[in-house]
């Protein structure tokens, strides 16, 4: 992403808008109750939620009223990171918050769930209907002998059952764990062995891009992998009967609960409420324990506040159940919003096909990923011409930074008056560092701002803070979602490493940014694949950004090495669209086009053409483990094979170094 700063915004919030939010009702209470700045906006909140942090997630709990069983000692016990204390003493439940919304009877018949498959027929799940089911399930997994701390895995794809297992599982005080069934067998057994789940929620298999894909041999495979399950729930999603010793999902949902027997396990504030996983590119994933109360005031937050989610609004992320942003949706229950869940190809049957969602099930936040966003772009669809989207608010982008061309399509073909929030964070906190606030301007190629309570700064290789220059994103203050361990680490080392190792006690997060003089945040790419090129540090986001504007480039990847003899070599990988050809009329423009929109020192050694750019399961591009066969690392030793989603692709750079060397 490129670092000019745009003079004129975008898009601006109007004081209507603005007055109406809720984070400026917040403030206003804020600052009668606790003392938040009344006046200066978001800006003076945002100082005061970082310089009073016990005061700002004290008021947090409050204006969302959360249910502490137990009362809270203080705030924050022990401030050091890794480890700070969040709440010591209280005692609450994720699953009971989600599900307040059906204790209304004004909203119990609403929609609390939108389903929709590649077939667009829709389902809808009432508060109501949603609450008896949880409760039904909670009750079948006690009876099977779920505990609080057992692990409840899924194999599942984003479905409303998929839902229900995590909240039944968080109801109990089990901990929560899934993988998306396009996830092969070892993939998921790099995960789930690690957690040893007592009980395994899987369907039959999956629709995708109008093909059935058949799991029961994957199923099959988890179930003799996995000794440690006393139960499997089998899902029909393909219709296919349950195998032998599976217990039917019908069957354990059916029960007709009274509000009288709803049971909502009450736990510790940093009791575990699910595991999370890393890419895993490099090793086995790190398993990434958040709690029941960090997780659930982080995301009242969030979407309460910086998403300005509340009853009359529709959510809906395109995601499936192995990224973060899908509980981060599923958390969108929490502020009385139905959520739209969507199983399917992104671009099926045609690259618009997301919009056709949004368009028929009402959405008015839409979250997706920039790529998608590109994608559209380059083939010149409309949305706002072609799809009713007059209910939307807010198009949210995550997964890779937004480049420029991106906010200025999305303002130019969905709609003038459009909030885009171009958000970053990380499975590590399941939520976002910086990004969404509806009461500021948004400025092509920037994130409004960092998130409230988050002491978001870029820092110099000497632990200085920068306004203004490029540096390493930190989070100098806890956060309530950072995990409270990793599930395979009794030590704690490897949290330890993962963070805090470049600057003790406070959270290295990887990505380069830069934090503007007005307080925007622009993302360039991660730290530990960094480009760097006479001692300049360069972002491979703004290389990315620039080249994949030619029609002819589908997708790049770019890699610096330093050579053993002192140099440093820097190429650009490129995999080209249908019918185009890499002669050297399309090499010059490449260069020239980076050469003008970013610098000289952008410009690569060598553009190479390749099959294909690997990417991990979640679609990021791999960057650290193509330098290190580049480097002339065996495959074997320089990436989890696990974590690939076409694991062939890594072969040519094996092959590459093998000649170069």
């Amino acid at each position: 992403m490129t670092a000019a700063a745009s003079p004129e915004p975008l898009w601006q919030p109007d004081p209507d808008r603005i007055a109406a939010a809720r984070v400026t009702r917040f403030q206003a209470w804020a600052a009668e109750r606790y003392g938040a700045p009344a006046e200066g906006g978001y800006a003076a909140l945002h100082r005061w939620s970082v310089d009073e942090l016990d005061t700002f997630w004290k008021a947090v709990a409050e204006w969302f009223e959360v249910r502490f069983s137990t009362p809270y000692r203080q705030v924050m016990g022990d401030r050091t990171m890794p480890g700070a204390q969040w709440f010591p003493g209280a005692t609450l439940n994720y699953a009971e918050h989600a599900l307040r919304t059906a204790e209304d009877p004004a909203r119990a018949h609403d929609p609390a769930i939108l389903y929709m498959d590649e077939t667009h027929e829709q389902l809808s799940v009432s508060w109501s209907e949603l609450r008896r089911q949880v409760l039904s399930l909670a009750t079948e997994l006690r009876a099977l002998g779920v505990r609080p701390g057992d692990r409840v895995s899924g194999y599942l794809p984003n479905i409303p059952q998929a839902a229900i297992a995590l909240l039944a599982t968080a109801a109990v005080g089990g901990v929560w764990t899934s993988c998306a069934p396009d996830f092969g067998a070892r993939s998921v057994l790099d995960r789930f062995q690690q957690v040893e789940p007592v009980v395994l929620f899987t369907v039959d298999g999956y629709r995708y891009g109008g093909k059935e894909h058949d799991r029961t041999g994957t199923v099959a495979e988890l179930r003799r992998e996995l000794p440690t399950l006393r139960a499997v729930v089998h899902v029909p999603l393909l219709g296919t009967p349950a195998p032998e010793g599976a217990l039917e999902w019908s069957a354990l949902t059916a029960a007709d609960m009274k509000s009288s027997e709803a049971v909502f396990e009450q736990v510790p504030f940093d009791h575990p409420l699910w595991v999370l996983y890393s890419s895993g590119t490099t090793g086995l994933p790190k398993a990434i324990v958040q709690s029941q109360g960090g997780i659930l005031l982080e995301h009242f937050k969030q979407l309460g506040l910086q998403f300005d989610l509340g009853p009359e609004d529709r959510f809906f992320w395109y995601t499936s159940t192995g990224w973060m942003m899908w509980n981060f949706l599923v958390s969108g229950l929490l502020t009385g919003t139905t959520i739209v869940l969507y199983d399917g190809s992104p671009g099926h049957p045609a690259v618009d096909a997301q919009w056709g969602v949004v368009e028929r099930t009402g959405t008015t936040v839409f979250g997706t990923s920039a790529a998608y966003v590109m994608a559209c772009r380059k083939a010149d669809v409309h949305p706002g011409r072609d799809h009713d989207l007059s209910r939307v608010t807010c198009v949210a982008t995550t997964g890779s930074p937004l480049p420029p061309d991106g906010f200025r399509w999305l303002h130019d073909a969905v709609a003038e008056d459009l909030w885009i929030a171009s958000v970053s964070g990380g499975t590590d906190v399941c939520s976002c560092f910086a990004g969404a606030v509806p009461t500021l301007p948004v400025h092509i190629g920037e994130l409004q701002a960092p998130g409230l309570g988050t002491d978001l700064q870029a820092w110099d290789p000497q632990g200085k803070p920068v306004i203004g220059e490029v540096g390493e994103l930190v989070v100098a203050e806890p956060l309530p979602s950072m995990p409270v361990r990793f599930w395979n680490d009794p030590d704690g080392s490897r949290y330890r490493d993962s963070y805090f190792e470049m600057y003790p006690g406070v959270w290295r997060h990887g990505d380069w940014i830069t934090v503007t003089d007005r307080g925007s945040v622009i993302i360039h790419g991660r730290s530990d694949s960094t480009l760097n090129r006479q001692g300049v540090r360069m972002g491979s986001a703004d290389i990315y950004e620039a080249v994949e504007r030619l029609p002819e480039i589908r997708e790049s990847l770019v890699i610096g090495l330093e050579e053993p003899d002192g140099g440093y070599w820097m190429p650009l990988f490129v995999h080209l669209a249908p019918g185009a050809v890499l002669d050297d009329a399309l090499r010059t423009r490449v260069k020239e086009t980076i050469r003008e929109q970013l610098s000289p020192r952008h410009v690569p050694d060598e553009i190479i053409e390749v099959p294909g750019i690997p990417h991990t399961l979640t679609g990021k591009r791999i960057e650290v483990p193509v330098k290190r066969l580049l480097q002339g690392t065996a495959l074997a030793k320089a990436v989890n094979p696990g974590s690939v989603d076409n694991l062939d692709l890594l072969r040519f750079y094996e092959d590459l170094a093998r000649t170069r060397h």
